[in-house]
């Protein structure tokens, strides 16, 4: 479905690096491993403020030990979730940090991990369960990544009075974990009444690989609000 924008101001791109910037401590996830699995011991966890989750590789010929169930604190999710904010959680990397207990100083393992799922509770939005791939480098990664708009301050289509058309949000790109961004900006500064970028147009680094069946459809158009008179469209 497309969305619509006008008057727009490259807030977001601006808003989301200065976020990310003040993580400090949460940068970090810290979790214990879960003993005991099931419905009961899960809704016992978030009663003492801890959140199930699980993390696992998100390649299928990696060795299944690698799974690990565990518990994270409800209060540094939301911290984190608050400041990275939806939908850049789920394609931003985080250190993750798996301790002996609550308040231990023993490091079982630690490495780098992507959130895939947030499961919500439908009536309360509580987080029930989090779901994380390991993303460390070397791993490959298979993530819907945001598109962020720049340019939109000295947009001349929106200028003109012209709205911001966006068929995308995201895009799916495969690849190493390494070269996998959180965001990818989408430069719309020169783009006048009409004009549009197209899938193939977006940037991104050159070893991943986009999973799309066709890339000549556009992410964004420039349309007009009303009808461009032709005396108009002839001005420089």
């Amino acid at each position: 479905m497309a969305k619509w924008c006008r008057g727009l101001r490259s807030v977001a791109s601006s808003s989301f690096n200065q976020t990310i910037r003040c993580l400090h401590h949460y940068e970090t996830i810290q979790a214990i491993p879960r003993e005991a699995t099931g419905r009961r011991v899960s809704a016992r966890d978030r009663t003492i403020g801890r959140i199930p989750a699980v993390v696992f590789p998100q390649s299928p010929d990696a060795s299944p030990s690698r799974k690990q169930l565990l518990t994270a604190d409800r209060k540094q999710i939301k911290s984190i979730l608050d400041s990275v904010g939806l939908p850049f959680f789920c394609s931003t990397k985080f250190k993750l940090q798996i301790r002996a207990g609550l308040g231990s100083e023993s490091l079982l393992e630690s490495g780098q991990v992507l959130p895939l799922k947030i499961h919500r509770d439908e009536e309360s939005g509580k987080i029930l369960n989090l779901v994380f791939v390991w993303a460390n480098d070397g791993e490959h990664l298979k993530v819907d990544v945001p598109l962020l708009f720049k340019g939109l301050d000295i947009c001349p289509g929106l200028k003109k009075g012209g709205n911001l058309q966006s068929m995308r949000s995201s895009l799916k790109l495969v690849g190493r974990a390494e070269h996998m961004p959180s965001k990818i900006e989408v430069d719309v500064s020169k783009l006048d009444i009409e004009d549009k970028v197209l899938v193939q147009e977006v940037v991104f680094h050159p070893s991943l690989k986009l999973l799309s069946k066709n890339e000549t459809l556009p992410v964004c158009k420039i349309t007009a609000t009303s009808p461009v008179k032709e005396s108009e469209a002839v001005q420089v």
